[in-house]
């Protein structure tokens, strides 16, 4: 592996590099990009054990458990992954200088409106090594420079990535800044830095995403929490709600699009409601619920749910459970509580189906199918910078075309006003 890169500089002096990088990078062609793209992929495997060695450091000293624990593992699969998302990010369009609109005027002038680099490209994440790979791979393809600032539990396994692919031939010296990540100053640093750095994305803990977004003078992508809906409809197929919940549910707790809260239509829940709890416990699930729930489970280990359970996001193996009229409380309890993230309807009624669809006020909505779909890598974009809950200037997981700007090209053969 090559030698550890800007070890000494501060966080200034690095965002001048990525500053000074981000203009090189705006005018790389597609096949430099994709080449570099597809080096940087060789090189994660060829330095997958030194990577699985730092990660084995973060690991010891984390101090984590259970879901948080497994967002911060890499595993040979994992890391395996990381290369195959650098060589999808390649094999995808490039966004850069597409003209998304081209026309005339009576004077003779022709506008032109394409696509161009944001710039410097700020990223705050926990722990979830992964995402260092994503991201440079997304930044890299669209002509961004890209400035990381990772979670100190994932301290050794970020550096280790970041040198392997900062060395990669074609990559300019400032392309991909690591920031330090022992200290809070260097967060602080990031958001002030208005005027060298573009936009800013945090991913994160709610806390996280709340400090940044209220304290940063750099333009914030908001990513938010995933406190996520499933509504078992009266005309639901059972075998397919079973699926769905539990996949939802279990597959991978410890993240956003993970089902958090189940909602089951009062008409089915006499026999639905005990036959899925006995599902979630032979799973591990820890499950609470309203007083319908806990009657209707009279002898199955179901929590009482608090008033403050309708909004966690737990993040872990829990679910809460909460029996409703039909589809519109359905649609009201999750406009009320969701943190408009993933939301999903099991249902065989196409006009509930479609209520829904159009009602609920989130980033994806779902009709018969799990909400652990609201990624990057499913949604055939490769990879992604994160799942954004805001409207503005992205929705939803954003990736490619979401790293991009517009600017304007004015062709003239004279023309004064």
């Amino acid at each position: 592996m090559a030698t550890t890169v800007n070890a000494s500089l501060s966080t200034n002096e690095k965002l001048f590099r990525a500053k000074d990088a981000s203009a090189r990078l705006a005018q790389l062609s597609t096949q430099q990009k994709n080449d570099a793209l597809l080096a940087m992929a060789d090189a994660i495997e060829a330095n997958a054990e030194s990577i699985l060695a730092a990660n084995s450091k973060d690991i010891e000293s984390s101090g984590l458990e259970g879901a948080l624990l497994d967002r911060l593992l890499l595993t040979p699969d994992r890391v395996s992954s990381m290369s195959q998302g650098m060589r999808d990010v390649a094999s995808l369009p490039d966004p850069i200088h597409e003209t998304l609109a081209e026309w005339t005027r009576p004077n003779g002038i022709r506008i032109r409106k394409v696509r161009v680099p944001l710039g410097v490209v700020g990223i705050i994440y926990e722990s979830r090594p992964n995402v260092t790979a994503d991201t440079v791979a997304l930044a890299f393809k669209t002509g961004n420079a890209i400035v990381l600032r990772g979670g100190k539990e994932a301290a050794h396994s970020n550096k280790t990535i970041v040198d392997i692919l900062a060395n990669v031939s074609g990559v300019f010296p400032g392309a991909i800044e690591l920031l330090d990540s022992n200290t809070r100053d260097s967060v602080h640093e990031l958001i002030k830095a208005r005027g060298l750095v573009d936009v800013l994305i945090p991913r994160g803990g709610p806390a996280l995403i709340s400090y940044v977004t209220e304290n940063a003078t750099v333009p914030v992508i908001e990513t938010g929490a995933g406190n996520c809906h499933i509504f078992v409809d009266e005309s639901a197929d059972f075998e397919m709600a079973d699926r769905i919940v539990v996949n939802a549910k279990t597959q991978r707790p410890s993240v956003c699009n993970a089902a958090e809260k189940l909602l089951v239509h009062e008409s089915i829940a006499a026999k639905y409601i005990p036959r899925v709890v006995n599902k979630l416990i032979e799973c591990g699930v820890e499950v609470r619920g309203d007083e319908e729930t806990l009657r209707m489970s009279s002898g199955l280990r179901v929590r009482r749910a608090e008033p403050q359970d309708w909004g966690e996001e737990y993040l872990r193996l829990c679910i809460a459970i909460r029996v409703v009229a039909g589809i519109d409380e359905a649609i009201s309890q999750i406009n009320r509580y969701s943190t408009k993230h993933s939301d999903a309807i099991v249902t065989s009624d196409e006009t509930n189906a479609h209520r829904f669809l159009r009602q609920v006020d989130s980033a994806a909505v779902y009709w018969n199918a799990s909400t652990r779909f609201s990624d990057g890598g499913e949604f055939g974009f490769g990879a992604e910078m994160g799942v954004s809950t805001q409207k503005l200037h992205c929705r939803g997981p954003f990736a490619l075309a979401e790293l991009t700007s517009t600017k304007y090209e004015v062709i003239g053969t004279g023309q004064v006003r």
